[in-house]
Parts: structure tokens; C-alpha cells; sequence
């Protein structure tokens, strides 16, 4: 049976706010790491697994990229021409969460891609909000092999009600590997105002690892929806203010270019 790139990973999301209304909570998720060109294989091997159709556990394209169905990979390649990055036609990975029994939402998902040889050239970091809109931050890697990557963008993209948008994005990761991390901070020029961090290992993508899943995760969805939810109620109960939201709800495009890419080779 052909090795897959794509993977599973079981996932401890935790956020943690400072300022003048401290608040910090933590909760579980799963997500998939998807090998854009595996998907046809995916869903021919695993009878929980759809693409682009109804399963306990599926991936559609409409969800990402384009939000139209269009192919994610072709999407990809026109946002990264767009950007000037090349050299970018080696596999194109998609962390996010899978679709459970219909339902759908990703606060973020990350697109890893890769040169032919491997190595990481780009990220897009694509976020979702409560409101049905989205946005996606393209950001070239300059990476040497095993490098921690940090990386930057100033906030283009209105999310939660609570955080205005002039606010900047400070992003450290690693390629996906046997370990995830990911740590994300946001702030403005009178400091850190909220920090997060994804973390967990990887898992073979596989019948018995997705039947878990549906086990352990039959309501994800609803979860994070209701977690969400959950947390701004909390907020403004210790009184965190509301901020305007922008009167087109959207930023001006769907996906804004950055060129802040720096690595190091030691984590902080």
C-alpha cells in the first residue's frame, strides 16, 4: 500500500489574552494534513473519508481557497503568481480541520507549499470568522532544512469582536512533521494583547485513526462553533469592549500578500 503524506493530528489548542481583560482557555481538535494530489486516493481508501461529497468525515474544496469548488492546487498556484513566489511546484498540503457528518468551520487553516525538492517556499494562512467571510495572508519562507520559521503580517481581516483590526500577526512553526506546533502571537504598538498555540503529534491516516474521530469528535464542528460563542459570551461578561466592525465586512481583497519571512534555527 503507497505511503501517504497526508496525516492526522489530534490537536490542544490553547489562547491566552493580557491587557485590560485577561482571559485565557484551552480545548481539543483534530485536524487533517491533506496532500492536495492524494485526495482522489483518500477517498477511494477510506469508506469514513469523502472529497467533495457527503461523509461522516470529508474535505471539500468549496471550504478553502476560492470558496467556489474550483481546484484548491490551481488556487493556490494563482495566489503565489500573484505574490511573484517561485519555484512552487512540488506538493501543496492543507492543514484544517475535516467536515463532520456535513458541517464545516476552520477559524484558520494553513496551505504548506513546497518546491519539487521538498523544501517550503510559502505559507497561506487562511482565517474564517463567525460571519460567513474569509481572508488569506500569503507569506514567502526563506528556510533552511529543520529551520523554525517566524513570520509577520499586519491584520487585514476582521475575526472576533473584541480585537480591533489594527493589529499585527506574529506567526512561529515548523513544517508539519512527527510534531505540530504552531504559536501565533497578535498585538499593537502598546504590546502583546493575545497569544495562541496549536500542538500535537502526528498520526498514520488510516481506518482505525479516523474511526477515533468520529468517537472521540462526533460533534468538532458544533465544538468549535459553540466554543467560540462560548468564550466572547464570557468576555463580555468581564466586560471586554466591542469593537466597530469595518461597514463592508470585509477586508478590500480576499487574500493580501506580505513579505515578512524570517527563521532561526533554535526556538525561543
Amino acid at each position: 500500500m503507497t505511503a501517504l503524506a497526508s496525516a492526522l493530528y489530534p490537536l490542544q489548542v490553547v489562547h491566552r489574552r493580557r491587557g485590560a481583560v485577561e482571559h485565557a482557555f484551552s480545548y481539543k481538535i483534530v485536524s487533517l494534513l491533506l496532500d492536495l494530489d492524494e485526495l482522489p486516493l483518500l477517498a477511494g481508501r477510506f469508506p469514513f473519508f469523502s472529497w467533495n461529497g457527503w461523509g461522516p468525515l470529508a474535505h471539500c474544496d468549496r471550504d478553502h481557497g476560492a470558496h467556489d469548488g474550483s481546484p484548491l492546487k490551481a488556487w493556490v498556484g494563482q495566489q503565489l503568481a500573484t505574490a511573484g513566489i517561485t519555484g512552487v511546484s512540488g506538493p501543496v498540503r492543507l492543514l484544517a480541520m475535516p467536515r463532520v457528518w456535513g458541517a464545516a468551520f476552520n477559524p484558520l487553516s494553513i496551505f504548506y507549499c513546497h518546491a519539487p525538492d521538498g523544501s517550503l517556499r510559502a505559507l497561506i494562512y487562511e482565517v474564517h470568522n463567525t460571519f460567513g467571510q474569509h481572508h488569506s495572508y500569503v507569506i514567502p519562507v526563506e528556510q533552511e532544512a529543520g529551520g523554525v520559521i517566524d513570520q509577520a503580517c499586519d491584520k487585514a481581516f476582521y475575526v472576533s469582536p473584541f480585537i480591533p483590526l489594527r493589529q499585527r500577526y506574529q506567526f512561529r512553526l515548523r513544517a508539519p512533521g512527527e510534531r505540530l506546533v504552531l504559536a501565533m502571537q497578535q498585538g499593537d504598538e502598546s504590546g502583546p494583547l493575545l497569544f495562541a498555540r496549536i500542538s500535537g503529534r502526528r498520526r498514520e491516516l488510516n481506518n482505525a485513526t479516523l474511526g477515533r474521530v468520529l468517537l472521540a469528535q462526533p460533534l468538532l464542528t458544533w465544538k468549535v462553533l459553540g466554543a467560540i460563542h462560548w468564550q466572547a459570551l464570557r468576555l463580555w461578561l468581564k466586560g471586554a469592549r466591542l469593537q466597530p466592525r469595518p461597514k463592508d465586512g470585509l477586508a478590500a481583497t480576499e487574500a493580501s500578500i506580505h513579505n515578512s519571512a524570517t527563521v532561526t534555527e533554535t526556538e525561543r
